[in-house]
């Protein structure tokens, strides 16, 4: 099997181009990676030529020795589906979980995206937290939220609620809320720390004035999330333009009413 043809790949070029159609990703904005399956590096395992170990900047001991599909830094989302091997790669982690080295891909003397950091330590926070089942991690420059953090507190509870109010599926699709990360410097260990740490609680973290991040444990779950979350996002800038507040919404009784009748559990906190 040629490495291009493995399902996993098919499936992570798939999610990159799916992001490229929504307008997400101008230029070489945002990325996207996939912890691989021991069966699925097995598959292309003859597919594969490491090259020489290079540090991440992090620890992730948690990750140590595994296989990850990412995006490239500098690469455009719109080549992901045209020329893939330029525009993505495929890293192993050593021993420690301190080094990476390019086992296929990037052939033009890229790298792995900037945002790696971010990536790995979300990685291993979501595998730890869901017992291994969550494999994706995406990052996206959504429209309507970035619109969003200019004009919304940017708290946790404030972002949950709205976006729970503008469609009533997004309960029950992201029931654990979202988070907001301040203004950082994307691509260091500060902003990788403060987002890892929302994702112990979310699947959701905002990023003021950038964009998402968001974690699934597939490419349809962790790209529908981030679909979900940004429409809910459009609808609520159409209502904001139309009229400062809302003549009719969904109440707090409403939420609890749809948690039962969907049996899924939403935080009182979220429910002022």
């Amino acid at each position: 099997m040629g490495f291009l043809d493995a399902g996993f790949v098919q499936g992570f070029i798939r999610m990159a181009n799916d992001g490229w159609e929504q307008g997400w990703h101008e230029r070489n904005g945002g990325n996207l990676s996939y912890r691989v399956r021991p069966e699925e590096v097995e598959e292309v395992r003859e597919c594969l030529a490491p090259g020489e170990w290079q540090p991440v900047g992090i620890s992730v001991p948690g990750l140590a020795g595994e296989y990850f599909l990412v995006t490239g830094s500098g690469k455009y989302f719109r080549n992901v589906i045209l020329k893939p091997e330029d525009s993505l790669g495929m890293i192993e982690l050593d021993g420690a979980g301190e080094n990476y080295r390019i086992v296929w891909g990037l052939v033009s003397g890229g790298r792995p995206t900037s945002e790696l950091p971010s990536h790995l330590m979300n990685h291993e926070v979501k595998k730890e937290v869901s017992g291994g089942t969550y494999r994706v991690i995406y990052h996206a420059h959504t429209t309507n939220v970035i619109a969003l953090t200019f004009v919304l507190p940017l708290k946790d509870e404030v972002f949950t609620r709205e976006l729970w109010e503008m469609a009533t599926e997004c309960p029950v699709v992201f029931p654990d809320g979202v988070g907001v990360v301040p203004w950082m410097v994307p691509g260091g260990r500060e902003i990788a720390v403060a987002t890892s740490r929302l994702m112990r609680q979310y699947d959701v973290a905002i990023w003021a004035h950038h964009g998402m991040f968001a974690a699934g444990e597939d490419f349809d779950l962790t790209f529908g999330l981030m679909h979900t979350v940004e429409k809910s996002a459009e609808i609520l800038v159409k209502t904001l333009s139309m009229r400062p507040d809302k003549l009719q919404t969904i109440t707090p009784e409403n939420f609890r009413d749809l948690a039962r009748d969907f049996h899924v559990t939403l935080p009182e906190r979220f429910l002022y």
